[in-house]
């Protein structure tokens, strides 16, 4: 009986060569495992392809609702952007994808996963890392660090010559990455930094110089962190994140063209479109400075920039990770309420936001008249909160005084002054 390996499978151009190779070189059962986290893709096509190839069995999974649920409205509520500008739609999939996986793996008494990420790339590190935590007894064959096949150029030489049907052209080079939350662009005339991009790869969202002359405003509410609803409809996750790409898309919001460094020690650049996230993201941090305190709230972004990390190097399932969730969730209980949001040729604006749990007291910061601040209490605030900076002052005159090499500015020529007596105003 032959062993059983479960193949991470997309029908794209690297698996379905893969799917050959495990045959060809290993003699193995391959099971593809189809993980549908909100990829736009013909799932009749592809299990029919899988089977055509030589499948023996194939796993198409619906897990859109569990990747909005406990993976995006957890990175929503940590606030994390990795290096101040992704939104890891990548990264936010591979551990789910990960583990399907080993679940698969595990009910047909597989012995191996295979993956069709590169040597070069983070989502080697981010399905491996999620394997060992969860089924460390399994083994993982990942086909880029070991074939003679060198490039995407080669793959389609090879699928080619063993008649594997492609949908790619040496032409049309991108790789791309498509779920639910996301979809990016790599590779082709993209490698050189200096080339602007094309907008035409954009498949998303229009370019922003093509988006509507009338702007667009769209409420989003939230209830403990997590939002609920769109323009007070009250919908499911997978369509709350499906409805606002569309609007987005709609407005060219959302693109980011970004050179990363990639947690294998090189850089990279990606073109980027995340039309609902950045939505969320923003209606998300302007109800925060609404009802968080200042010190959570400076706090709370150093923990997101771990988390981001995090998240994007794959340590999802790491106790570190748990522990943050952990300290997340309390912050986020206050953080009910709604944002409105402006949509604006590529601009994202949040424009208005209320909560119950609001810290904003307008009887405080007025500029009128108030009976409920005394601003004479500054003067004691003031004198303590400056206290350091005095005696330091204080301390330095003093040495000054016995000192007769220390210089005023004003007796050289750094600082000129005009100065008027009150007799100088004409009367």
């Amino acid at each position: 009986m032959k062993k059983k390996v479960v193949l991470a499978y997309s029908g794209g151009l690297d698996t379905s060569v893969i799917l050959k190779w495990l045959q060809l070189e290993y003699d193995y059962e391959v099971i593809a495992a189809c993980i549908d986290v909100g990829q736009k893709e013909d799932y009749d096509a592809v299990w029919k392809k899988a089977l055509n190839s030589g499948a023996s069995k194939v796993y198409i999974v619906d897990v859109k609702e569990a990747f909005v649920k406990d993976y995006l409205f957890g990175g929503i509520k940590s606030g994390a952007l990795y290096e101040d500008s992704y939104l890891l739609g990548t990264a936010y999939a591979r551990p789910l994808i990960a583990k399907m996986l080993v679940d698969i793996a595990i009910k047909e008494g597989a012995v191996a996963i295979a993956h069709g990420a590169t040597g070069k790339g983070n989502d080697q590190v981010r399905f491996e890392t999620g394997i060992k935590a969860l089924a460390p007894e399994l083994k993982v064959i990942a086909p880029w660090r070991i074939w003679d096949l060198k490039s995407r150029e080669d793959c389609i030489d090879y699928a080619e010559k063993h008649a594997i049907p492609l949908t790619v052209t040496k032409k049309d080079i991108y790789s791309r990455d498509e779920n639910l939350w996301h979809i990016s662009h790599e590779g082709g005339n993209l490698e050189d930094p200096w080339n602007a991009h094309d907008t035409s790869i954009y498949k998303w969202c229009v370019s922003p110089d093509s988006a509507p002359d009338k702007a667009e405003t769209v409420t989003i509410t939230f209830e403990k962190g997590i939002p609920t609803m769109v323009n007070q409809k009250d919908i499911s996750p997978v369509e709350l994140i499906e409805t606002l790409n569309t609007i987005g898309g709609k407005h060219g919001v959302g693109i980011l063209d970004l050179v990363e460094n990639r947690l294998v020690g090189m850089k990279s650049r990606g073109v980027y479109e995340t039309p609902g996230g950045t939505i969320l993201y923003e209606a998300h941090k302007a109800l925060e400075k609404l009802v968080l305190d200042r010190q959570t709230m400076a706090f709370k972004k150093l923990v997101g920039q771990k988390y981001s990390e995090m998240v994007y190097d794959g340590q999802w399932f790491s106790p570190l990770k748990t522990a943050i969730d952990a300290f997340i969730d309390v912050t986020q209980q206050n953080v009910t309420g709604e944002v409105q949001i402006k949509l604006y040729k590529g601009s994202c604006t949040a424009i208005a936001s209320t909560s119950p749990y609001s810290l904003y007291n307008e009887e405080y910061v007025t500029f009128g008249e108030d009976a409920v601040y005394n601003q004479k209490d500054a003067e004691g605030f003031i004198n303590l909160f400056t206290l350091p900076t005095k005696i330091k002052a204080m301390m330095e005159l003093g040495l000054e005084a016995s000192n007769p090499s220390v210089v005023s500015l004003f007796e050289g020529e750094q600082i000129k002054a005009a100065v008027y007596e009150l007799e100088d105003i004409a009367v």
